[in-house]
């Protein structure tokens, strides 16, 4: 019996080891900058633990060797990165060609529950009042900046939903690189489409046509970011 227990106590403080060492830091810069990218989303595809970095850039994420971790923030492209070892890393993400977040109109986003999809995330960022651990903890921050991603991400596919590529080829006879440029220059927000009903939608889309046409062809398409 004692036999067992001491084996049970060594493979529960290995375990805890290993988990310990398993954590994976780097700080994300705009490629080609100095600039700290804050709240960049992490995702492990492997474990699907996430993570998003502080206002400094900074990010930590438990991980192993041989894993991948996906890097995304609006306005730059997504980057890969494979683990092949554990040391602090710099991650450089370059900007997209254009500025407002690139519209996938060839394709519906899948439905987006991130309560279910990372319960535990919801649980650290719960604020208690009389425990102050849950005001000023590192995990419990991090876990409110990634439940802000994460309602901003709901957003996003909502507007998905609503201004989708088949909407609006049903009102305005744009298609192939103009439609997707008027998707992108005239993508409404989130709180426009909470605030307007289908009527005032529709109205919205057909003054945007007339205003997008009413441009010359070279400026019919998002403008390039300024370096």
């Amino acid at each position: 019996m004692k036999k067992i227990l001491f084996a049970a106590v060594t493979l529960l403080f290995i375990t805890s080891l290993a988990n310990a060492q398993s954590v994976f830091k780097g700080t994300v810069y705009e490629n080609g900058t100095n600039t700290r990218l804050p709240d960049v989303f992490i995702k492990d595809i492997n474990n699907r633990q996430v993570s998003i970095t502080d206002k400094n850039g900074n990010f930590s994420i438990r991980a192993a060797v041989g894993q991948t971790l996906i890097f995304n923030s609006p306005g730059y492209n997504s980057d890969t990165l494979y683990l092949v070892d554990l040391t602090p890393k710099k991650i450089m993400m370059s900007t997209s060609m254009i500025s407002l977040r690139a519209v996938n109109i060839t394709a519906t986003r899948t439905a987006f529950n991130p309560r279910e999809e990372y319960p535990e995330v919801y649980e650290k960022s719960k604020v208690y009042v009389f425990s102050p651990s849950t005001w000023f903890s590192g995990e419990g921050k991090k876990a409110r900046r990634l439940k802000r991603y994460f309602q901003r991400e709901a957003e996003e596919r909502s507007i998905d939903a609503a201004f989708s590529p088949a909407y609006v080829t049903s009102l305005i006879p744009l298609r192939g690189n103009d439609l997707e440029n008027f998707m992108t220059m005239f993508r409404p927000s989130y709180e426009f489409l909470r605030s307007n009903n289908a009527e005032s939608i529709v109205a919205y889309v057909n003054d945007s046509y007339k205003k997008f046409m009413a441009l010359p062809p070279e400026k019919r398409a998002p403008q390039a970011l300024k370096q």
